[in-house]
């Protein structure tokens, strides 16, 4: 930084200003201090001269803008070569010098150092000021200097003459446009941004100095002050045509070198690319002004809030009634994406690992306006969903019966999910599954009406696996493999087309490429997956049923714990008495198969009744519910005297890492210098050891008093 000193005309004072760019002085228009300054209040309204120039005068001011803290307090205004003093001085109506060439070369305006590049001119000129005695001194200082992207050069700020777009009138009808409700923007809080924007909008400068890109409509004519002799049209034939009317025969034009700012021509896009002007074009007639446009939250006003100006401007009419923002995709630790952090995700890469369908499944699972995490857990599970859904078609493929047995695709056919009366007659699990699907589409459909598209994804994701492939494929195993023939498997078959066909359609949007090759795998499917209808709303459902399979599904869950918990072999095969009430064991007994099946029962010693068996006290008892229990044979389960063993040599361990862990919480030493947090973990420790503790010595005691009793 170079400390320079300016002579103060009235007292031949020097006021010593601070600059980084000493070239910039031959600008310099007034010098500024801050009105509470005491060290130049003197000086305000004076005037002071601009060293090697001759002895120009400029004037002395106050401003609240000047930091008195910064440098030496006094500020050299050079508006025609700072942002910031461009704006004070067109605030204050001080008159705006350039000394730079476009090449950066130092202009007339600088005197004797015209023609110089400006750091050739920078070195000397304080060379020049150390010989007059005006340098007072060099000091380091950090400052952000501009650099252009490409070839790294300083950029220099310099006024020139550009093109600019009034934006007042404009922003009020793109304002008005929010507030009657001709537009919504969703999140509705980023309405807020936009009415801010909008508010407090400044006129747009469209001049770009570019190589490519729209070129500016202006031409200008040859000898003629560009300022004030130019043409507008189309095309340079009908430019020229309103030269010669204007200028003669003989006049020659030349096109303004800008080009358009890009956000300029995107803002034409929904209309020019329809045909606009010509608003009779079929295009235009059928696709303007379209429904939704959706795009990221941080170009809502470089793009989206200039299309709907233009779009009124231009047309009269919003050109579209909704803009839905999406948030950001960030790594995994929340991060922007660039280069130099190097975490930059390359989509064709993720694609070759992940897939499209679960790229895409995983990007469309945010939240409107939220940014997104983008982490390799998302997508490996999003990939086996994937893999989970091409997997249940197949199965559902494999199960269908052959294309040539009329008969059996005939009964498929009768079933007719959309009328109540066919859901009535329907077994247990294909009521309770029909039902949910149908509560399922009402759900989506809202979900899709409101944009909220995450929702939609999560919710189909939840029931294809939860209800779907986890229940219902399983359960419709105990009807596809029995030997009975068609008429028991035919309801499965007709159901697993049915619900698949509708997860098919609700997931489309999110994972195209792999619905679309499912659906044409389907029999009888005659148009493509894309243009299918989407499936019928407020269709029928029967919460009773769905009640039932709960508690079906409840009884189901504790019989698989508590093989688990006694660590059952997985093939193996055991006894059960179901108790329960009339009513709960006249459905539940129904679907003994299912039951057997899906928790690896014994079918042949399974029983139903309304009270306990006889050998309750040497089985395991399970409440799945309210009036719906289970006792277990725990001879058919384990070998009593191994497990015995086995559960006293783990209780002997368990109680040896117990008394270790109370006997740091006991030591006065560990509490006093141990971290809190490491006091609180062992404390955490201590209390779930002595709850196995617990539980396991209760196991144990039923063991053996199930010994006892054998005995």
């Amino acid at each position: 930084m170079s400390n320079i000193g300016l002579l103060e005309v009235q007292s031949n004072d020097f006021l010593t200003i601070a600059t980084t760019r000493p070239e910039t002085l031959f600008g310099d228009t007034a010098i500024a201090v801050h009105p509470q300054d005491d060290r130049y209040s003197k000086y305000i309204g004076r005037q002071a001269i601009v060293p090697m120039t001759f002895g120009r005068h400029i004037p002395i001011i106050s401003d609240k803008y000047v930091d008195k803290d910064f440098g030496t307090g006094v500020l050299k205004v050079s508006p025609g070569h700072d942002h910031n003093d461009y704006l004070l001085a067109r605030k204050l109506g001080l008159p705006i010098l350039n000394v730079m060439n476009k090449d950066g070369t130092l202009n007339e305006v600088a005197g004797l150092y015209c023609g110089l590049d400006r750091f050739e001119a920078r070195k000397k000129l304080w060379s020049d000021l150390e010989e007059t005695g005006l340098a007072v001194k060099k000091e380091p200082h950090t400052s952000r200097v501009p650099r252009s992207q490409r070839g790294g050069e300083v950029i220099e700020p310099l006024v020139s003459r550009q093109w600019f777009v009034s934006m007042e009138p404009l922003a009020e009808k793109a304002l008005h446009a929010v507030e009657k409700g001709e537009l919504k923007i969703i999140p509705e809080r980023f309405e807020k941004i936009y009415n801010h924007w909008l508010s407090n909008i400044k006129d747009w400068c469209i001049s770009r100095q570019l190589w490519w890109g729209h070129r500016i409509p202006v031409w200008y004519i040859e000898g003629k002050d560009c300022e004030e002799e130019y043409v507008v049209a189309k095309t340079a034939e009908e430019a020229l045509a309103k030269a010669q009317q204007k200028y003669g025969k003989n006049v020659e034009i030349y096109q303004d070198p800008d080009v358009l700012d890009t956000w300029f021509s995107s803002a034409l896009w929904p209309f020019s690319t329809l045909g606009w002007p010509d608003v009779s074009a079929e295009d235009f007639k059928q696709f303007y002004p379209t429904t939704l446009l959706e795009t990221g939250h941080d170009i809502l006003f470089f793009w989206v809030a200039r299309m709907v100006m233009m779009g009124i401007e231009f047309t009269g009419t919003v050109p579209f009634s909704y803009v839905y923002l999406h948030g950001l995709i960030r790594d995994s630790q929340g991060r922007k994406m660039s280069k130099t952090l190097g975490n930059v995700v390359d989509p064709i890469d993720t694609i070759k690992e992940f897939g499209t369908d679960a790229l895409r499944f995983t990007l469309a699972l945010g939240t409107a306006g939220q940014d997104l995490n983008l982490s390799t857990e998302r997508l490996t599970s999003n990939k086996a969903f994937t893999n989970k859904l091409w997997n249940a078609g197949k199965f559902v493929l494999q199960n269908l019966p052959s294309k040539d047995d009329t008969s059996a695709w005939e009964s498929i056919a009768d079933y007719k999910f959309d009328q109540a009366e066919t859901l009535g007659q329907l077994p247990l699990p294909e009521t309770w599954v029909v039902s949910k699907l149908h509560m399922l589409i009402d759900t989506v459909t809202t979900s899709y009406d409101r944009f909220f598209f995450g929702d939609v994804g999560r919710e189909t994701y939840d029931f294809f696996w939860s209800d779907f492939a986890d229940w219902y494929i399983e359960a419709s195993k105990a009807r596809l493999y029995k030997v009975e023939g068609h008429s028991v498997a035919s309801v499965a078959q007709a159901v697993l087309l049915y619900v698949f066909e509708n997860i098919l359609k609700m997931l489309h949007p999110f994972m195209p490429f792999v619905t679309e090759a499912l659906w044409q795998a389907l029999p009888g499917r005659n148009e493509a997956l894309i243009v299918s209808s989407w499936p019928q709303t407020s269709l029928p459902r029967d919460a009773i049923s769905i009640k039932k399979f709960e508690n079906l599904q409840s009884l189901t869950r504790a019989i698989r714990n508590a093989r688990a918990e006694y660590s059952v072999e997985p093939a193996k095969r055991i006894s059960a008495s179901i108790v329960a009430s009339t009513e709960v064991i006249h459905y539940i007994s129904r679907e003994k198969d299912v039951l057997a099946l899906l928790s690896r029962l014994d079918l042949q010693n399974l029983y139903f009744t309304g009270s306990p068996p006889g050998d309750a006290n040497q089985s395991v008892h399970l409440v799945a519910g309210e009036g719906l229990e289970a006792y277990l044979p725990l001879a058919d389960m384990v070998d009593i005297s191994d497990e015995v063993q086995r559960l006293s040599k783990r209780l002997s361990k368990m109680q040896t890492e117990y008394d270790g862990l109370v006997a740091r919480l006991r030591s006065p030493n560990f509490l006093e210098k141990a971290p809190e947090k490491i006091v609180h973990e062992v404390r955490e420790k201590a209390a779930e050891a002595e709850e196995k503790i617990t539980l396991t010595r209760n196991r144990l005691d039923f063991l053996k008093s199930t010994v006892l009793v054998a005995d």
